[in-house]
């Protein structure tokens, strides 16, 4: 990580915007905060692109939009990278927070940021208008940097998608690793299903039933995912019809992330502002261990599209 850390600290000495790639779906959990210590050490602005919004509630989106415009040095947009409209319009966007890179003597230069499979590279592939860079739904794919000269007016640096080495909020965690973002590996799928489970019993219930077309009633989370396996026919062989969460949690984690559930956004300013509150105000007990958080492996970088 500290090599990662290095290597993007003296590239972004050499840029004039960063393009911070975020998934709209959880756009602050899902900030490294070394991008934006960097960018800050550096005096760079900011460009935020709220990516795969058209899987994300779009209420949320537009609060967070709000959230992130109020920010110095910072411009907010949502996009899907997979429009060419959407990815079209982000070089004039750019360019108005580096107005004095706009000639050829002068070419703007972009650096792309972000956490594992946030779209990465269907972004670059798309403002490329040609596979330059390999697009995977598993952390790794994105192994080094590469420069690419998209004109004599604009070039692009792309970086390896990475993760930071602790999480310290464990709904962080949850929600990275329900989306994705942290591999398998690293975290227990019925866990993460139960804690989406939670998240869309309270803000979403009309979306779960429309799904799986289920009571709600007296429902709490670890219930949703039991009656997912039963709906889905989630059963252990030879075990006397004991359900297959672990089936059953795959399942759930794949229709919210393709978007079959609906449109959803696991935060919004007003939740994330909720969740800190209350993280501080937990007492913490000396010599107690830590969280059993998920997390990703922590002893290199986390690198991918």
């Amino acid at each position: 990580m500290t090599t990662a850390r290095k290597k993007a600290a003296e590239t972004m000495a050499l840029i004039d915007v960063v393009v911070e790639v975020l998934d709209a779906r959880l756009p602050e959990a899902g900030s490294n905060p070394m991008i934006h210590e960097l960018r800050l050490h550096r005096q760079r602005s900011c460009l935020k692109l709220l990516n795969k919004a058209d899987l994300a509630d779009p209420e949320a989106t537009r609060a967070w939009l709000d959230y992130f415009n109020k920010q110095p040095g910072v411009m907010a947009v949502a996009i899907s990278a997979k429009k060419p409209s959407d990815v079209a319009k982000l070089p004039a966007l750019a360019q108005k927070l580096a107005p004095h890179r706009d000639d050829t003597f002068k070419p703007l230069r972009l650096m792309i940021l972000g956490i594992p499979t946030v779209g990465k590279a269907t972004l670059l592939n798309a403002m490329v208008k040609r596979r330059v860079a390999a697009v995977g739904d598993e952390p790794a794919v994105t192994k080094s940097q590469q420069r690419i000269n998209i004109s004599q007016r604009l070039s692009l640096i792309d970086t390896p998608g990475m993760t930071w080495p602790k999480i310290e909020h464990d709904a962080d965690g949850f929600m990275l690793a329900a989306s994705h973002a942290i591999g398998r590996n690293a975290v227990i799928d019925e866990e993460v299903a139960v804690f989406l489970a939670g998240i869309l019993l309270e803000r979403y219930p009309g979306l779960l039933k429309a799904r799986y077309k289920f009571s709600l009633e007296g429902m709490d989370a670890t219930g949703v995912l039991e009656a997912v396996a039963k709906k889905r026919g989630c059963v252990l062989k030879g075990r006397g019809g004991e359900l297959d969460l672990e089936k059953a949690a795959m399942i759930f984690l794949t229709d919210y992330r393709t978007g079959a559930l609906g449109r959803i956004s696991l935060e919004t300013p007003d939740t994330r502002q909720v969740m800190l509150a209350a993280a501080r105000s937990k007492p913490d007990k000396p010599g107690s261990p830590a969280p059993d958080t998920p997390a990703p492996d922590t002893t290199a970088p986390d690198t991918t599209e």
